[in-house]
């Protein structure tokens, strides 16, 4: 199983990527304030531009960052050098590649909605794979109450069966609403992985 990488490197040429913020999410500035998250080795899955990468460079964490598009990554380094900051990108599909050692932390905003849900399953176990156990699956899970996509509705009970609980520890908090520009909203969650 692999992705387009083409489709995904016109998009980020032609700046047409409606799911990009501008910024990082309230979500993770959120998890990062209330001190859920201390530096440690994260990995972000279809990074695009980066905009938490750099957040999180500055906040200290070890960064990967893996990405289709080498233009998308292009204008992150372009962005880390400026800030002078550091992290490891890599231009590789998410479906296959393998780092060297897992990670303490993943942040899943916007691979997961991009995939086709037929690669779903496949995506759960490499992220299951890449986190060593205990580690943090920090999620946005996007809310579009609608067909198609990308972006790919991620309905919370499907997500539920998808991040199974004999595989991954739910948060027991409610999951907060975190408003998208476009006018829809992510169920931002904690998972852990067993």
């Amino acid at each position: 199983m692999s992705l387009k990488p083409g489709h995904w490197e016109e998009k980020y040429r032609a700046n047409t990527i409606p799911w990009d913020r501008g910024g990082t999410s309230p979500a993770l500035h959120d998890w990062i304030h209330k001190g859920l998250l201390q530096p440690g080795r994260i990995l972000i899955p279809g990074c695009g531009r980066g905009h938490e990468a750099i957040d999180l460079a500055k906040a200290g964490f070890e960064v990967t960052a893996l990405d289709l598009a080498p233009t998308a990554l292009q204008w992150l380094q372009h962005q880390l050098d400026k800030a002078n900051l550091q992290a490891t990108l890599v231009c590789d599909d998410a479906l296959s590649w393998q780092p060297v050692q897992p990670f303490d932390f993943i942040y899943e905003q916007t691979c997961l909605c991009a995939l086709d849900p037929g690669h779903w399953t496949n995506y759960e176990q490499q992220l299951h794979a890449w986190l060593k156990p205990g580690g943090q699956l920090l999620a946005l899970f996007m809310q579009t109450n609608k067909p198609g996509g990308p972006p790919h509705h991620c309905d919370l009970p499907a997500m539920q069966m998808l991040f199974h609980p004999n595989r991954w520890a739910w948060t027991e908090t409610p999951h907060a609403e975190v408003p998208h520009p476009n006018g829809w909203f992510e169920y931002a969650t904690i998972l852990h992985r067993r």
